[in-house]
């Protein structure tokens, strides 16, 4: 019985499509738009030549969910992996996306052993991993513009910056809205920031009179009065612009508590916490790693793609372990995360922790030796559908946890 095999090369616009039999006979070379006509045409092409594999260097989007829905085995291979293969095929090191649709047939024809097709996540899973992206990539805009309001305080406006830890709490927020210069603060005393304080349920620890002090001990900048009046409006703007980030980002925390705790694997993860606090944390690692089992056959391969552990490069007497860059950067942040907080109050995590910097390990390369042994039992309870206990999983953690 004759294999088929197909590559495809995409991009924003177009993507290139090639499609080889198992011997290497061209069936098939040309483009198809990033559209819906031309996604119902690749679909329905590569059905018709009863295509068995196909390569592409990207695990998601529009267009790998689309083959994935047609009933195609689809191969996701790293841009490095095609990289490496090029030479195989071209000596002169030209490069085109044609040919990079003929490497990519060529891998799935001969190399398809060496790498596992892609499943589908199930849709409450899917769900998950759109609000919990979502909303990192809102937190990275909401520091980024907090970072900016706080440089130009410091510009124009010192003690604003210093009254309140953070500059985008919502009572700093509500602070600045109605002070948004020292001018406007000029006639503000102990007993009327008393009153705003109360108005806004403050639950500092802070006394007015300490916060005032803050405020009027900070440095006066010396501004003209066109340049008053402008950084006035600068920090109206970004004020305006943290309020509706800051109270979209409670909204969208909120929908992700609510769809962790209902999703069918959410109680394994979210016994790895022992506070609420941690939800989200729970929900990013369980969005990341998803539902489907085979996806990761075990704890090492989890490990790898969570970049928990190191790289061993090996040549000759020369045998050195390098950090691992080609991983779920979410991933990993998500598990460095699970680190950093259960290193405080967990005892098996604090011991593996305190053991990593006894050798030598910085603070990140320590994390990372962390990672890895909660990983072991991370894969272990999801396997088994059991959520984590600490006797049950006291085996796991017994294991000596190697260095990442």
């Amino acid at each position: 019985m004759t294999v088929v095999c197909a590559g495809i090369d995409w991009a924003s616009e177009e993507h290139a499509v090639c499609v080889l039999t198992d011997e290497g006979e061209l069936l098939h070379e040309g483009t198809v738009a990033h559209d819906e006509a031309g996604l119902r045409q690749l679909c329905e092409l590569l059905c018709g030549l009863r295509v068995d594999r196909v390569a592409i260097e990207r695990p998601d989007g529009v267009l790998v969910e689309r083959l994935i829905a047609a009933g195609l085995c689809v191969y996701a291979l790293h841009p490095n992996q095609v990289k490496a293969a090029r030479a195989r095929y071209r000596a002169c090191g030209g490069k085109s996306d044609r040919f990079d649709a003929f490497v990519l047939a060529e891998l799935a024809r001969t190399d398809h052993h060496r790498f596992r097709p892609l499943e589908g996540n199930g849709d409450e899973t899917r769900a998950l991993r759109v609000l919990t992206r979502a909303r990192e990539d809102l937190v990275a805009s909401r520091v980024g513009l907090a970072n900016q309001l706080r440089a130009e305080l410091a510009r124009s406006w010192p003690g604003a910056g210093a009254i309140f830890a953070d500059v985008d709490s919502p009572i700093a927020l509500a602070f600045l809205e109605r002070y948004p210069s020292a001018t406007d603060a000029r006639g503000l005393g102990e007993r009327r920031l008393a009153a705003f304080l109360a108005r806004h349920s403050y639950c500092g620890r802070r006394s007015a009179a300490e916060l005032l002090a803050r405020l009027r001990e900070a440095p006066v900048a010396l501004l003209g009065e066109l340049e008053a009046e402008a950084c006035r409006t600068v920090v109206l703007a970004l004020v305006s612009a943290l309020k509706v980030l800051v109270e979209r980002l409670r909204l969208l925390t909120s929908e992700i508590a609510g769809a962790v705790r209902v999703h069918p694997d959410g109680a394994l993860f979210l016994s790895l916490f022992r506070d609420r606090k941690s939800t989200v944390t729970a929900a990013r690692i369980l969005a990341e790693i998803g539902d489907r089992r085979g996806r990761y056959p075990s704890a090492e391969a989890l490990a790898a793609d969570a970049g928990m552990c190191p790289v061993a490069v090996e040549s000759g007497k020369r045998r050195v372990a390098t950090f691992r860059r080609a991983c779920d950067k979410r991933l990993r942040d998500a598990v460095a995360t699970l680190c950093d907080a259960t290193r405080h109050w967990h005892p098996w995590a604090r011991g593996v922790y305190e053991r990593a910097r006894g050798r030598g390990c910085d603070h990140p390369h320590a994390i990372r030796v962390l990672g890895r042994a909660w990983l072991r039992v991370i894969w272990r309870m999801w396997q088994d559908r059991v959520p984590y206990d600490p006797v049950l999983h006291g085996s796991l953690q017994a294991l000596p946890a190697a260095g990442g």
